[in-house]
């Protein structure tokens, strides 16, 4: 498992991890140095590329001469 002993809010180490508030995401730990540094980590959105867009890039037209991929 990776620690983290920075609290990723205040970037301030945490330096009694004993008694720190903590969340183990997969293999990794990540302390804080309070209940409320946890929450408004907690509350950051996350994206998901590939569910977010509303809006396709894709270019469906020829790109130039001879370009057969786009056709």
């Amino acid at each position: 498992m990776i620690v983290e002993t920075t609290d990723p809010i205040t970037g301030h180490d945490v330096k009694d991890l004993e008694h720190a508030p903590y969340i183990i995401d997969g293999e990794l730990k990540i302390y804080f140095e309070s209940e409320d540094s946890k929450r408004q980590f907690l509350e950051i959105e996350v994206e998901h590329p590939g569910e977010d867009f509303e809006h396709s890039l894709d270019n469906p037209a020829p790109m130039g001469p001879g370009d057969s991929l786009h056709s």
